[in-house]
């Protein structure tokens, strides 16, 4: 790791711990870069907001977002302080960065208390056969929907 990358994820460890200590939520922080500027960052916030979602990458995200007044990180690097959870990692994929760095695993965090391995594990199952009852309740209604948006002249593709 250059010392450059190296500076942005000590930044990234830093939030984890301040986060952690000011009650926000657990000991997770990211950073993240573009063009060698931080242009976004976060750190678990689970606790202080009471939203299951406002883990450290996603709050970054949403801030170097509206900071590129974009949806995507294109160009971008992502320093976390630990392997993305499943949520995060498929807000990655979305937001499409180049890069991601990260310092402990999902195993250490397992260790720590944080284990994802039963999301894991849940991903492959049929819907109908998860912890969590989904049940598919096709509308026509929705499905006309999605067919004007395949029609929508003007649309956004993302």
């Amino acid at each position: 790791m250059e010392a450059l990358q190296k500076t942005f994820m000590e930044m990234a460890i830093r939030l984890s711990r301040e986060g952690m200590t000011s009650g926000k939520g657990g000991p997770f922080g990211c950073v993240i870069v573009k063009d060698g500027v931080v242009i976004g960052k976060g750190n678990n916030q689970v606790l202080s907001t009471n939203d299951p979602t406002a883990h450290a990458e996603v709050v970054a995200i949403r801030e170097a977002c509206k900071t590129l007044r974009s949806f995507q990180l294109e160009g971008c690097e992502i320093y976390t302080s630990c392997e993305p959870c499943p949520m995060c990692l498929g807000a990655i994929y979305w937001a499409r960065p180049a890069k991601v760095f990260y310092a402990n695993t999902r195993h250490e965090a397992a260790d720590a208390g944080f284990d994802d391995d039963f999301i894991y594990q849940e991903l492959p199952l049929p819907p109908a056969q998860r912890k969590i009852s989904m049940v598919h309740a096709p509308d026509k209604a929705a499905l006309e929907v999605f067919r004007e948006w395949i029609d929508k002249e003007d649309k956004n593709v993302y």
